[in-house]
């Protein structure tokens, strides 16, 4: 926190919120929410460095709120966070004391996933590539409990998605032979041919890797979006092939 480019005031409503945390003190609801309207102020202006202050918070709580959400956190689940969320060796240390004391916090994930969804809501994208990040953090341990499952489905409508989104994303995961394509594409069986088409041209366009650059989406993201777009276009397939058109 001390090498963050941070006004004081920042600087000691976080630290203040990370004491709370450690004490599991009820006043750190408080503070989360002053942490979040102060870097709303710096997104203002500086617009990069806020982005990812803002970011960066609400992903170590809702990392540590899924990894906990079983009843344990393992080893690979704390693996998968830092990989897939690129944390450098030199800021493990305090990236560390934040994922540690949220995991033991009784703070909800609602509150914090309510806040990240309001303040991207204008980048579902970002949103999405969050959530499915989240999900690999959940099936790191190589089984994703119905209480994670849950816990996701909270964050996704926290995010702005539908339950459609959400069950497209989900299938989005699951292996071939478990997954509907009907729900990857976000479609239903009642839909034309036509219709089936034009969402998957939407969803291809939304995960391409040049829209994904340009909306600044970080590398790490695009790595897994990539994986979602192969996943549609699979579906895309195996819809086609089931209706016999091209």
């Amino acid at each position: 926190i001390k090498q963050l480019p941070l006004t004081q005031e920042l600087k000691t409503s976080l630290n203040s919120f990370i004491a709370c945390l450690k004490k599991n003190n009820s006043t750190e609801k408080g503070y989360f929410f002053k942490v979040q309207s102060l870097l709303k102020l710096e997104l203002r202006k500086r617009n990069n460095t806020a982005i990812f202050l803002v970011f960066a918070l609400g992903i170590i709580f809702l990392s540590a709120k899924i990894a906990k959400a079983d009843g344990q956190v393992t080893k690979e689940e704390i693996y998968t966070f830092k990989e897939k969320f690129n944390i450098q060796a030199e800021e493990m240390s305090e990236v560390s004391k934040i994922f540690n004391e949220a995991k033991k916090s009784s703070f909800g994930f609602k509150n914090i996933a309510d806040q990240v969804g309001n303040l991207f809501s204008d980048n579902k994208v970002l949103l999405e590539q969050l959530l499915n990040n989240l999900f690999y953090i959940a099936e790191a341990d190589g089984l994703t409990s119905i209480n994670e499952v849950e816990v996701l489905r909270s964050i996704s409508q926290s995010f702005h998605f539908n339950e459609t989104d959400f069950q497209r994303i989900f299938h989005s995961r699951l292996n071939n032979k478990e997954s509907d394509p009907y729900k990857i594409l976000g479609v239903t069986r009642e839909d034309s041919d036509n219709n089936i088409r034009k969402k998957w041209i939407e969803l291809s366009k939304e995960h391409h890797p040049d829209y994904l650059i340009a909306k600044g989406m970080p590398k790490e993201f695009i790595k897994e979006a990539n994986k979602e777009l192969s996943s549609i276009n699979l579906a895309y397939d195996k819809i086609k092939e089931l209706r016999g058109f091209n």
